[in-house]
């Protein structure tokens, strides 16, 4: 396996945000520039969010819902746009952004003639780090957010003749006030909104080892020192931290624990959460991280740097979404901006979706509480929508949401999509397939319940009989309307039959688990039959739309109606041979005219490809999203250069599903299969801590693109089915397990919390 340090590193301080480091405790974030003489850590406290609740429904939608639905049964597409542009989609038609907190900078008085230099980030450890020399003199920096301790620390040393002397302030652009209330304290307070938003506040105490401070204006000046300890705490008002002063009582444990006991608490609880997966794909090179990054661009195999990448994307969620309230936004916990891109809010027409893809199957599945979190309070504002919008029961919330539970449509006929709380909620029935937790489905099934009821009255018949979603549309997309023009809506576009499909059967699954609920469960299943099922183009490609329209741009980011092959498992090779085929053909076309052109797409036709079981298109799209779609620092890239988390996430898990498969069922058991889309360019390596349904945890390991060594851990027993015949003994203790063969599938027997050991013949040379 992979040793202990996985860092990205340069040579120089960072020049722009997207090269800077992220460092994160899922609360409170920094982005460290690393700058010699002049440092800047941009910081984010996850509540920073502007606005607050707010009842945006339409009082003209319910009364033209069915006029709407009716131009639609007629073919008159554009003009059904038109109406539910004006009656269906609320003339408030946006959330207000998540911002930042603001910035610490420390301004130093050593001279610039630097040598050595060097910054980097450990993702096994959590530690961003910049040291040079100037002179006689080495100057180290240490960054790591504490999820224990609840703030940011920076330490500063200098190793030599000379001492620290260094200027502190807190910043912010706008709505912020900084005060030094004690001679090594600095406090930054406002409030959002002009006033009217939530009230925040930062606190920072200095603590030094020799030397002395001073307020300076608002600035703290510290000299003579051979190191300080900059400790920081934030907190909003946001409900549940109704006073932010008291983020200050997060500084007296730290403040009096010394620097060594503070790190490794740090590294021990660090350590614990991400050591849990680990992927080697070949030596590290001894270059930077942007070096090797240039050369990949410039044609070079870098297999390793493909691990980093993958690495980096668990990183970014454990450091942005664990140990928090709110889940991870459009770039996760990191934003440097008081009017971001897209307000920095929570998609749900795929992009917080993707976030959360490599949770369960990296081991990361606790980082999902806060986005179960989200939905339940999308509960009491999505039921108020669900009956003045459209006169369902249930609750539902659309393709954007925010941290104050925002559940209308918005931005124009984009948001006139009903599936977004619904995907959420089949992702996260999803984690329940991964660890058989009970409890975990008993929190989860009333909200399951309560979207199956919005579709139960949502759903209308199409001239077929068949139960069909709308209006809606395939997310983001537009079709050529038949009678000229483009258009946007319609009835049945495949994703929302797809999405409803899953939820209405994972809740009739978890009803009939918690032995809830039957007459409920049979109305819901018997709705789940009657869905419009998958339609074919006459050229062989999956329809996005009820009928074979002309696409007004064939090269669309968004892979909607491929749903059903990835996340979902409805469409795959071995049940529906001729759909996967189809949704083959579907994608192929895409890519041909353009498609997975910004960094998220690219990681959706990863998963795609992973599960067609074609790892050399997995690997070629991962090589283009770190040459074509990634920062220096290998954020993930959307036109022009705007970071988004979602590619990186999605690149992560898409390669877990390269290297392990369970999404199929043999029987009642779910399958595992090892190295389903290995790419002929990973001809060696070796996986640990992948995840799959049923509750196994697997290490792989494979040389001459051959398995030759697998490790499964059963968490709760139970048998263990494994696709194909295996190729040498399974072994418990070193004591052989019973194994048998059947209809192309292994099975054999577990207990909770054994290893079992599987290992295959000598590589072949």
């Amino acid at each position: 396996m992979s040793g202990d340090a996985l860092y990205l590193w340069y040579r120089a301080p960072a020049r722009e945000w997207l090269a800077a480091l992220p460092v994160g405790n899922g609360r409170l974030g920094a982005m460290v520039f690393g700058g010699a003489e002049t440092e800047r850590l941009q910081l984010n406290e996850e509540t920073m969010w502007a606005g607050g609740p707010r009842d945006c429904t339409s009082d003209t939608a319910l009364a033209n819902l069915e006029p709407a639905r009716e131009l639609l049964r007629e073919g008159r597409y554009v003009e059904a746009d038109a109406l539910i542009l004006e009656h269906l989609v609320p003339p408030e038609r946006t959330v207000r952004p998540y911002q930042t907190l603001g910035d610490l900078r420390l301004t130093f008085a050593h001279g610039d003639a630097v040598e050595a230099y060097r910054r980097d980030l450990d993702l096994r450890s959590g530690l961003a780090t910049v040291s040079y020399r100037v002179g006689d003199t080495v100057y180290r920096r240490e960054v790591f957010a504490s999820a224990a301790a609840r703030v940011l620390v920076v330490r500063l040393s200098a190793e030599g003749p000379a001492r620290l002397d260094l200027r502190v302030t807190l910043d912010r652009p706008a709505e912020a006030e900084t005060e030094a209330p004690g001679k090594s304290v600095l406090r930054m307070h406002g409030r959002l909104d002009g006033g009217a938003g939530v009230a925040f506040e930062a606190r920072l105490q200095a603590v030094l080892h020799g030397g002395s401070v001073r307020d300076e204006h608002g600035a703290l000046h510290i000299t003579g020192a051979e190191a300080v300890t900059l400790l920081l705490a934030a907190a909003t008002s946001y409900p549940g931290d109704k006073d932010p002063a008291r983020c200050g009582e997060h500084l007296f444990l730290p403040a009096v624990t010394p620097y060594a006991e503070l790190r490794a608490a740090h590294l021990d609880a660090w350590r614990r959460r991400y050591g849990a997966f680990a992927l080697h794909l070949g030596a590290e090179p001894d270059l930077p991280t942007d070096e090797r990054l240039a050369a990949l661009r410039a044609g070079a195999e870098d297999p390793a740097l493909e691990a980093l990448y993958v690495e980096y994307g668990r990183y970014l969620l454990l450091a942005g979404a664990a140990n928090c309230r709110l889940p991870a936004t459009l770039q996760g916990l990191w934003n440097d901006s008081l009017d971001p891109p897209w307000n920095c809010d929570f998609h749900l027409n795929i992009n917080l979706q993707m976030n959360y893809w490599p949770a369960d199957v990296t081991g990361a599945g606790h980082t999902l509480e806060p986005l179960l979190a989200l939905v339940e309070g999308l509960l009491e504002p999505g039921r108020h929508v669900a009956r003045r919008h459209y006169g369902c029961r249930g609750f539902v919330a659309h393709h954007l949401t925010d941290a104050w539970g925002f559940a209308t449509p918005a931005d124009g006929l984009t948001g006139q999509w009903p599936c977004g709380a619904a995907w959420l909620l089949a992702q996260l029935f999803e984690h329940w397939t991964f660890t058989d937790d009970d409890a975990w489905l008993a929190r989860l099934y009333p909200l399951l319940k309560e979207s199956a009821l919005f579709f139960l009255d949502w759903l209308t018949e199409d001239a077929d009989g068949f139960l069909v979603s709308g209006p809606s549309h395939s997310p983001e997309n537009r079709f050529v309307a038949p009678h000229g023009g483009t258009a946007m809506c319609c009835l049945g576009p495949a994703m929302d039959q797809q999405i409803i499909r899953d939820v209405l059967g994972a809740a009739v699954e978890a009803a009939r688990r918690l032995g809830r609920d039957e007459a409920f469960r049979a109305e819901a299943w018997t709705a789940r039959a009657r869905l419009r099922p998958e339609r074919m183009g006459g050229d062989g490609r999956l329809l996005e739309w009820p009928e074979a329209f002309e696409e007004a741009e064939p090269g669309h980011r968004h892979l909607s109606h491929l749903y059903a092959v990835y996340p979902s498992a409805q469409i795959n090779g071995r049940d529906t041979p001729e759909l996967a085929a189809a949704a083959r053909n579907s994608l192929e076309r895409r890519l041909s005219a353009g498609g997975g052109h910004t960094g998220w797409s690219r990681a959706w036709v990863m998963a795609q490809w992973a599960r067609h079981g074609e790892g050399d298109h997995v690997a070629d799209h991962l090589h283009r999203l770190l040459a074509e779609q990634s920062s220096d620092n290998l954020f993930d890239l959307h036109p022009p250069r705007i970071f988004q988390i979602d590619g990186n996430c999605g690149a992560t898990a898409a390669v877990a599903e390269a290297l392990l498969q369970s999404h199929l069922r043999w029987g009642d058991e779910w399958l595992l299969a090892f190295l389903p889309a290995l790419p002929a360019s990973w001809p060696r390596g070796d996986v640990c801590g992948l995840r799959a349904r049923g509750g196994f945890v697997v290490d792989l390991a494979w040389d001459d693109g051959r398995l030759r060594r697998a490790t499964i851990r059963s968490l709760r027993g139970g048998l263990c089915a494994v696709r194909g015949e295996l190729c040498g003994r399974v072994t418990r203790d070193d004591e052989p397990v019973p194994v048998k063969f059947k209809d192309g599938v292994s099975i054999f027997p577990t207990v909770a919390d054994n290893v079992y050991e599987l290992r295959c013949g000598e590589p072949s040379r």
